[in-house]
């Protein structure tokens, strides 16, 4: 596989597992579009050997390990200190196959709040 259809297949399949589907490059311009259409989600997708860093490796593992120990889904919050007078930035990070846990509570959520709204005679 050449390394441009390596990144393409990266995000086909990160696609198909969140449920989105892959935006071609053609026609578009670096932020204008994801790389990832979803119904939810802006998707911009990184694929390499060096893109997530040992200290983000340490944090999921620890994480990990935590949410083992108290049933719960492991997340990594960072935050970047940009120094004073500029906002800092904060993130979240998690395991995809946790996140298709989020994602699968969300639509059990979503349809949970639709019957719910609906005996009650509101809006879905």
């Amino acid at each position: 596989m050449t390394k441009r259809s390596t990144w393409k297949q990266s995000e086909r399949s990160t696609a198909e597992i969140i449920g989105g589907q892959r935006v071609p490059v053609t026609g578009r311009h670096s932020g204008d579009v994801p790389d990832i259409e979803h119904p939810v989600f802006a998707i911009e997708h990184k694929y390499g050997k060096r893109v997530i860093s040992s200290t983000l490796k340490k944090a999921l593992s620890q994480a990990s390990k935590a949410a083992e120990t108290n049933r719960k889904i492991p997340l990594v919050t960072m935050e970047q200190a940009e120094g004073a007078g500029h906002k800092n930035h904060r993130l979240v990070l998690m395991d995809i196959d946790d996140f298709k846990k989020v994602l699968k509570g969300y639509e059990w959520l979503k349809v949970e709040i639709g019957i719910l709204n609906n005996a009650k005679g509101g809006k879905k």
